[in-house]
């Protein structure tokens, strides 16, 4: 049996044609063809020439591969050969391919397939040994006894000619065809480097980071190609890191990959407690594989980290300073498969290790020509921010120089501590010469030239300045007003940060991950955070203190046995509310009295809640249950949700527990929710096997939407990671939860208090401090508040911020989910007249206007309204954006009406506001212009004309008749009488008494 490959149009190595001899003579079976075209055609001749030695069955088939199948049929063929025996037989056959095979796209072929490959083959079998008709192709060919085949060459679909279908095309069709028929699509360049990192990360060495998710090709093509690779891989990841200290754990997390069960991938980076690296990989048999490299990573120096996989081969490179020269390298060889897959989620983090990351990158495949490659690793990623790199280091410099100083002071001063007798004066006479004489003077630290010469560079500590750096050192150090910072402005992309949500949702869940263990402890300078806005007189009138009126008065009440007054003077002093001061235990006080004394539910659930925390008071669990049961009795939800809690936490009995949390849950109870989610989420919800993540993540979503913080925190961490097909990965959705929680921590609360105090109590400088603090961390009611102050004082704006602080702080205020509809009309106003720099646009205004009127605000239809009597065309979008139909309110008139009439339905004036008058006028003017355009004012004015006109005639014949005869005596004017006064007064006195003329449509206010 012969087995020939063909290549090309004819076959290299054939069997040669036997000529015809005697029947005596063994004759061996062949087969070989021609294509007479080497590529693939509509239809293709190939002569096929072959011998049987027995009645046999000849096939031909055409087989092809493309991207996503393989070994496709598109033709075959099979014909008998029973006769012809021993004689060498050519038969032509004409092959004809699909047409999306061999044309190009046009109007009827949509879709055209690109083929890899295109094999031609042929075979003989005997009939008599199994290889008859009615055999399918692949067991047919099993029972070859003599085959052969060709490739033929494949054509891009680009390159193929266009199909003549004969047929006749309409016009319109025809004319678009030929548009169309030239333009060749392109497909998008796409690299295989990804770069997971633009702007340097201040990591703060706790349990958060930044999750990433790797992109798959557009591509199909370079994705499947990816997809072959993940036996195989050609990967190098590279970072930079500075290193403050090593990992105070055993393994402290660099970079790792997250597949959508939660379990680690290939690679995980760790730093060890020496300072070198632990790589851990999952190999494609299933078992983990760790490696530790031999040398450590440099301290307090900026060094890049490149890790590359090549197969079963690991290298490692750690490159010290910008020149990359000097640097340690390490090859590991596993001799076995690494399995890698390069479209999971990507997590930088490190827990109990301070560093910084900065320029990541992620490339798959081969590199392809980069520019200057680092001559040992072959990987371009240069630092972008390589300025406030090097101003990091020095930071870090000067504060290590601060240390040795204290140090050096600290050991001088216990020193001189030693040698008392150096300074202190024990006896009379040394008092006397203390009293009279010239005092000693101690000289505990060498200030002149001793410390100058050691530390030169740190008289020079105030030229390093800028906001940035101190909130990068800030958010390294885990300083809650600092993370917010750089959280809010990562979110927003402004002050020279980039837009990057992923970045800004590491740092607002670092924060968030704090607030409810900051509320929990009640340690440190906290405050409840209160949405209180300098605008609103009402809420800054009941601000006080312990000595205040509202206080006192509350106190008065609570001991007379108010309940409603003993359940908020005991959430004043325990959260530190309304300007109150923080005193757990003198809350606990009166939530005791009002328990005991007053029946209320609602205090005997917060006192029982305090005796199982011991918060402010010492635990007693047998009372907190006792009063537990009592306020689930009287129907409150929050302690049918405790006794839940309860069994949960001290009996562990689960059955119970979700027996009162579905109860509390259909009341309505939001914690209820998110604990009924950690029982699916840990897999003990009582009759339920195993874990059920869709049903934990849909009460955790149900805990947020009632304001559940530790259930906001569960859903930001589902949107940020995408593992869920009810939360599909959305980064910025998950900022805005993050960021909801982290603005609830108590240590940003009382920033903002003791802002506020200062504004009541007059000053304004600290006022100012605290509020810009707050501010720049991206509180809503602190930016409009900031803004208020700057509008009230100027001088101090000007003087200390150098920035247009009313602009600004609007500005920001407007972008927030929850901002306040005063804040656009004041952007409204501020686009309207212009403001500093920025001119007059009247788009701008106009959304503003129309963000504010959609809010429920009367002012901003009113000063739509204005607009469009100055005017200004509204756009039909922002008329559809208010509901307000374009095409039945066609003209300026009648959307004039419909903006009044809602702008008088949304005040709350009782009597005639701005609005109602203006609709009035409004119609006024209809009126008077329908009355002057009527038929009966054109009558009136032309009889009144004409009586004018016969008078006149009238008056002159009277006057010819007459001649020269005296004028009556009622025309003549008296000659002793002086000049009347004018009806109306001078013009120069009118300004003088006269009220100024008002313009039928009055200015936008805010």
């Amino acid at each position: 049996m012969n087995f020939v490959p063909s290549l090309g149009r004819q076959t290299s190595l054939t069997t040669s044609v036997l000529p015809r001899t005697d029947q005596s003579t063994t004759y061996t079976d062949f087969i070989y063809f021609t294509a007479f075209e080497g590529s693939v055609r509509n239809v293709s001749e190939v002569s096929v020439e072959y011998l049987c030695s027995q009645p046999c069955v000849v096939n031909l088939e055409a087989v092809v591969s493309s991207e996503f199948r393989s070994s496709i049929p598109v033709y075959k063929k099979r014909w008998r050969n029973e006769k012809h025996l021993h004689t060498s037989r050519t038969q032509t056959v004409h092959v004809k391919f699909p047409s999306i095979m061999v044309y190009r796209d046009d109007y009827l072929i949509r879709h055209p397939i690109s083929v890899s490959t295109v094999i031609l083959r042929a075979w003989i079998t005997h009939r008599h040994s199994g290889g008859g008709l009615n055999v399918r192709g692949e067991e047919n060919l099993l029972h070859a006894v003599a085959k052969n085949y060709t490739l033929l060459q494949t054509v891009p679909p680009f390159e193929r000619p266009f199909k003549d279908h004969q047929v006749c095309l309409e016009w319109n069709m025809s004319y678009l065809w030929s548009l169309w028929a030239n333009r060749i699509p392109q497909c998008p360049l796409e690299s295989d480097a990804v770069a997971l990192l633009s702007f340097p990360y201040a990591s703060s060495g706790e349990n958060t980071g930044i999750v990433k998710k790797l992109p798959k090709f557009q591509n199909r093509e370079l994705e499947a190609t990816r997809s072959q690779r993940v036996d195989y891989p050609m990967v190098t990841i590279s970072l930079w890191l500075y290193l403050l200290h090593y990992c105070e754990a055993s393994l402290c997390g660099i970079l790792y990959f997250v597949d959508s069960n939660e379990m680690y991938g290939t690679p995980s980076v760790f730093l060890t407690e020496d300072g070198s690296l632990h790589i851990q990989m999952h190999l494609v048999k299933g078992e983990d594989l760790a490696v530790k490299t031999k040398f450590t990573l440099p301290l307090k120096e900026w060094c890049r980290l490149d890790i590359s996989f090549n197969g079963g081969q690991i290298v490692v490179t750690a490159s010290v300073g910008w020149d990359l020269k000097s640097y340690h390298n390490q090859t590991i060889r596993t001799f076995r498969k690494i399995s890698i897959i390069t479209t999971q989620l990507v997590t930088s983090s490190s827990e109990g290790a301070g560093m910084w990351l900065a320029s990541k990158g992620f490339r798959t495949g081969e590199i392809l020509s980069p520019p200057q490659p680092t001559p040992h690793t072959g990987v371009l990623n240069p630092f972008l921010e390589k300025e406030l790199a090097e101003r990091i280091k020095s930071y870090y410099e000067r504060c290590a120089e601060v240390q040795d100083i204290i140090s050096s002071y600290a050991a001088t001063v216990q020193v001189g501590g030693e040698r008392r007798e150096t300074c202190d004066f024990h006896n009379s006479y040394l008092d006397l010469k203390r009293k009279y004489g010239r005092p000693e003077v101690c000289r505990a630290l060498p200030w002149e030239k001793e410390l100058r010469d050691r530390h030169p560079s740190l008289l020079q500590m105030d030229l390093l300045t800028g906001g940035m750096l101190y909130s990068l050192v800030g958010g390294q150090g885990s300083e809650r007003l600092s993370s917010m910072n750089l959280g809010y402005k990562h979110y927003q992309g402004v002050d020279s940060y980039p837009l990057d949500w992923e970045l800004s949702y590491a740092y607002y869940s670092s924060i968030a991950t704090k607030t409810p263990l900051d509320q929990h402890t009640l340690q440190g300078d906290q405050a409840y955070v209160e949405t209180i806005r300098l605008k609103d007189d009402e809420i800054l009138k009941v601000q006080t203190k312990e000595d205040g009126d509202v206080f006192m008065w509350l106190k008065h009440e609570a001991t007379r046995g108010n309940a409603a007054a003993q359940q908020r003077l005991a959430q004043m002093l325990f959260w530190g509310q309304q300007g109150v001061a923080k005193n757990p235990e003198a809350a606990v006080e009166w939530y005791a009295k009002g328990a005991l004394e007053t029946e209320d539910p609602a205090l005997i659930y917060d006192y029982a809640i305090v005796l199982f925390k011991g918060q402010g008071v010492k635990k007693n669990r047998r009372l907190a249950l006792e009063l537990m049961k009592k306020a689930a009795s009287k129907g409150l939800h929050q302690a049918v949700n405790g006794l839940g809690w309860y069994y949960h936490k001290f009996r562990k009995n689960y059955t119970k527990a979700a027996k009162y949390w579905l109860k509390a849950e259909e009341m309505g109870n939001p914690d209820a929710s998110y604990n009924l989610g950690v029982l699916y989420l840990d897999g003990i919800f009582p009759g339920v096997p195993g874990r059920n993540l869709t049903l934990a993540g849909e009460y955790f979503h149900k805990a947020a939407q009632g304001g559940h913080i530790e259930g906001t925190l569960w859903c930001s961490l589902y949107y940020i990671t995408g593992n869920l097909e009810t939360f599909p990965r959305d980064p910025e959705k998950a900022v805005v939860w993050a960021k909801h929680v982290a603005e609830k921590n108590g240590y940003l609360g009382h920033v903002i208090r003791k802002g506020l105090n200062a504004y009541l109590e007059g000053l304004w400088h600290e006022a100012l401090l605290y509020y810009v603090l707050a501010a720049e961390t991206g509180i809503e009611v602190s930016q409009t508040n900031l803004a208020h102050i700057c509008e009230e004082r100027p001088d101090l704006a000007g003087r200390y911020l150098g920035v247009n602080c009313v602009w600004r702080y609007y500005n920001f205020s407007v972008f927030q989910i929850d901002a306040p509809s005063f804040a656009y009309l004041k952007m409204g106003d501020l686009y309207y007249y212009g403001h500093q720099n920025q001119s007059q646009d009247l788009e701008l205004s106009v959304q503003m206007y129309a963000q504010a009127a959609l809010d429920g605000d009367s002012q901003g239809f009113f000063n739509l309204a204005t607009l469009i009597e100055e005017g200004t065309v509204i756009p039909h979008h922002i008329l559809e954006f208010l509901e307000i139909d374009p095409s039945l309110h066609s003209s300026n008139t009648s959307t004039l009406r419909e903006l009044y009439e809602r702008c008088w339905s949304l005040s709350n004036e009782e009597s005639l506001s701005p609005c109602a008058l203006a609709w009035f006028y409004l119609h006024l003017r209809l009126l008077w212009g329908a009355i002057l355009h009527s038929a009966l004012i054109y009558f009136l004015g032309t009889f009144l004309l004409s009586v004018v006109i016969a008078w006149m005639v009238l008056y002159l014949q009277c006057v010819s008749a007459s001649g020269s005869s005296p004028a009556p005596a009622w025309v003549l004017a008296d000659p002793t009488s002086s000049t009347p006064s004018p009806a109306v007064p001078p013009a120069a006195d009118a300004s003088d008494h006269d009220p100024p003329v008002m313009a039928n449509s009055p200015e936008p206010r805010g």
